[in-house]
């Protein structure tokens, strides 16, 4: 057992990159340059992707934080959590949810190119007492998350054929290393998650992902029923790779923070598989074409 962790440990970190750059890679290849281009002509699209990102979410983990008796860790992880929306998996969940497929194509990069300009700059703000620069996170986000989704929808917009030809295998590798690293912070990090145990971290991320999901749907300030519930999700769940990425920057980060961003990764899949079929249902009695 001792061979099969320090294995792990030897090919944990490249493992995470390879995770986080193969999503993003996969979620770039499904986005259509001209059609984020149009969708950020509309003020009122981008200007709610903008506050429920990176005003009310963030605001939601400092009360989360501040009502919860969470350690630090924890704490720190709900805070830089809370600045990263919008998980890799939710295009599938889309068409479960019966969502408007143009208004999520446009949303899920506008979201993670936010991620990548906002989390440098906020996260040094929120969490105290810990060395994390703007410069030393931003940089694995650019590289790990802004630069393979950009050739991604470079790919998908200018060589469509090629988008095609490359989308199995790169969604692949993307589940492949996303299992991966998930069987590997098991093994690295069992003890850590069972130290959760009483923590309240598994309910404050559970609050977090709920209230703001159930908010950004009821609030949708005009937006369709299958509009809505893509920014519900959207915003319910959260970058994880972003985050994983953030976490690892950290210098000398506690290895509790690595153990609950991948609770939160398993718990908010299951949330959205749950969600998006009622989602479902909501739109086929709203009326709502797809």
């Amino acid at each position: 057992m001792n061979a099969i962790i320090q294995f792990y440990q030897t090919i944990f970190t490249p493992l995470v990159i390879l995770f986080t750059i193969s999503n993003l890679a996969m979620m770039g290849l499904q986005v259509n340059i001209p059609q984020v281009g149009r969708k950020m002509k509309n003020v009122k699209f981008v200007a709610m992707i903008l506050v429920w990102g990176w005003v009310v979410g963030p605001l939601l983990g400092w009360l989360i934080i501040k009502i919860l008796p969470l350690d630090v860790p924890y704490a720190n992880v709900v805070l830089l959590t809370s600045l990263a929306p919008c998980a890799p998996f939710l295009p599938p969940m889309i068409t479960k949810a019966r969502g408007d497929i143009d208004f999520g194509g446009a949303f899920i990069p506008l979201a993670a190119v936010g991620t990548v300009i906002f989390m440098p700059l906020l996260a040094p703000l929120l969490i105290k007492g810990i060395a994390l620069s703007s410069l030393t996170l931003a940089k694995p986000l650019v590289i790990t998350v802004l630069i393979p989704l950009i050739i991604g929808a470079l790919i998908r917009t200018y060589a469509t054929r090629v988008a095609d030809k490359i989308f199995k295998p790169v969604k692949l590798i993307a589940n492949l290393s996303t299992l991966l690293t998930i069987v590997g912070c098991f093994v690295i990090y069992t003890p850590q998650m069972i130290d959760t145990a009483g923590s309240f971290a598994l309910l404050s991320m559970t609050v977090f992902m709920l209230v703001l999901g159930l908010l950004a749907y009821r609030f949708g300030f005009g937006l369709k029923q299958n509009e809505r519930s893509i920014m519900s999700m959207g915003m319910g769940t959260r970058n994880i790779a972003a985050v994983l990425a953030g976490v690892l920057a950290i210098p000398n980060g506690d290895p509790r923070m690595t153990a609950m961003v991948i609770m939160w990764t398993l718990w908010s899949f299951i949330l959205v598989l749950i969600f998006a079929p009622v989602f479902g249902k909501l739109s086929r009695k709203s009326g709502v074409p797809v």
